[in-house]
């Protein structure tokens, strides 16, 4: 149990429903669910999840803490917002689900090794880097992600697509070298550092 989580067990104890509240993005709306199951209907991955959006508020709401943040449910939502647009009481449904992800990655929770949340990590990495995605670097970082040999095996699949991207200027090998950059690189990572430390602190994870 990493130091946070064994921190925000102590503090919170049996109130999972309040520690998401104040350490999740947009968690204080989860009181208002009211079960009406619109979000797992209008989920085009809804067949797929281990929780629902409704089923893991209810389990917030119940107190559930080790099922909620270890299940890899909140790493399924593709920002769709399909359950936004239909909640009948407009819960930001997808920056909870979003929410949730980051706080039990940060805890030390999620489940090791969920394609969903290595890709997260590898496209946030890559993007901070020089304020914009290099998406050639990006590429090979996720191709290749599973080793060498899978790595080919994965460029090779995906060929077909590179070779189109290349052709309408969307991917350019050149970019190996670096690519497009943001003027000032030191200022944006000064900028996310300082966001990142302020929002540690509102969450109580400094």
């Amino acid at each position: 149990m990493s130091d946070l989580n064994t921190q925000a067990v102590m503090r919170y104890k049996n109130s999972f429903l309040k520690e998401v509240e104040e350490r999740v993005e947009d968690g204080y709306w989860v009181k208002m669910c009211m079960q009406c199951g619109v979000c797992a209907g209008s989920c085009p991955f809804g067949p797929h999840w281990e929780h629902s959006p409704q089923k893991i508020f209810m389990m917030i709401r119940a107190g559930k803490r080790d099922e909620v943040l270890k299940t890899d449910s909140m790493w399924m939502c593709t920002s769709c917002y399909n359950c936004i647009a239909r909640c009948p009481r407009k819960l930001p449904i997808t920056h909870i689900m979003h929410g949730l992800a980051n706080y039990s990655y940060r805890l030390g929770l999620s489940p090791k090794g969920q394609p969903n949340q290595a890709i997260a990590r590898l496209f946030w990495n890559n993007a901070i880097k020089s304020g914009r995605v290099n998406e050639l670097t990006f590429s090979l970082a996720m191709y290749f992600k599973d080793g060498i040999v899978q790595g080919i095996k994965n460029s090779l699949a995906m060929q077909g697509i590179g070779l189109g991207l290349m052709k309408a200027k969307r991917l350019n090998p050149m970019e190996i070298l670096g690519g497009h950059t943001c003027k000032d690189k030191g200022s944006i990572h000064k900028m996310i550092a300082k966001a990142r430390e302020i929002e540690d602190r509102r969450r109580g994870l400094a």
